[in-house]
């Protein structure tokens, strides 16, 4: 359990000020906050670095060091700081749809927040994907000209769907309701960061929602979208990949990092 000094640093961290109470506003306030301003990123695994999901190793990589993650990171702290402050939290395992298939259980890490009896998912590790918790049973949300819903598929299992707005859904992941302690996660967390099979090995990626959009360096591209379209830019060196990463994920990494396998490994 954080203590009051490590919610009073993890608030900071997200800009957050308003209300601590346990509704369903602080949780959506929360989750699009940590969505803004904690970027969704796999810098470690290009770089060599062995993540470690313990309470203090996250919380130094994300507050202390001003970094990101991904999903099992993501979420796992979010729940420890939802948690801290009164909410009830499930870990649970999603499998990811490929464009083919759905993956293996654990494949990825997603909460199940419980709000005055109702059931709400929450994500803020899986990248691009809904800034509101669903509901489980409601009707999904619409932003930025998507529709995000839940599926029931089968006893105590649900499929997350992305669409246009109007338009014919595709899945994102499916998961079950059952509730998982974190070490459950240690060993596709291992794979994904080590298998060459994992697509987290096969590219670097650094993502972060804005206001009007999503900025991400993939590689040896920035891609900032807004209101205005997609713009993408290439990268040409170690100094501008390092100035792209303060001036839109406020990142700084140390100067004996290897930048070079971050946007060259992978070219």
């Amino acid at each position: 359990m954080l203590n009051e000094t490590q919610i009073d640093a993890y608030l900071h961290r997200l800009e957050y000020s308003g209300p601590r109470a346990v509704d369903l506003a602080t949780l959506t306030a929360l989750h699009q906050a940590h969505l803004q301003q904690i970027a969704f990123e796999n810098l470690d695994i290009s770089l060599g670095t062995k993540l470690d999901l313990s309470t203090d190793a996250l919380l130094d990589k994300l507050l202390r060091q001003g970094r990101g993650g991904f999903c099992y990171e993501l979420n796992q702290a979010f729940a420890l700081l939802l948690e801290a402050l009164g909410f009830t939290v499930s870990r649970l395992s999603a499998r990811v749809h490929n464009g083919k298939d759905f993956g293996p259980d654990f494949d990825h890490m997603l909460l199940l927040v419980d709000v005055d009896g109702k059931d709400y998912l929450a994500d803020v590790g899986f990248g691009d994907c809904f800034r509101s918790p669903l509901q489980l049973g409601g009707d999904g949300v619409h932003e930025f000209g998507l529709h995000y819903y839940l599926l029931a598929d089968g006893e105590q299992h649900y499929v997350l769907m992305q669409g246009k707005d109007g338009g014919t859904g595709h899945a994102q992941y499916r998961f079950s309701l059952q509730a998982h302690a974190i070490e459950d996660f240690f060993e596709m967390c291992e794979y994904q960061q080590t298998s060459p099979l994992s697509h987290f090995t096969q590219k670097s990626i650094c993502s972060i929602a804005t206001v009007a959009g999503r900025v991400s360096m993939s590689n040896n591209k920035c891609i900032v979208t807004d209101r205005d379209g997609r713009h993408v830019h290439t990268i040409h060196g170690e100094g501008e990949y390092r100035a792209l990463l303060l001036k839109y994920f406020g990142m700084r990494l140390a100067g004996d990092v290897d930048v070079g396998k971050l946007f060259l490994r992978h070219v």
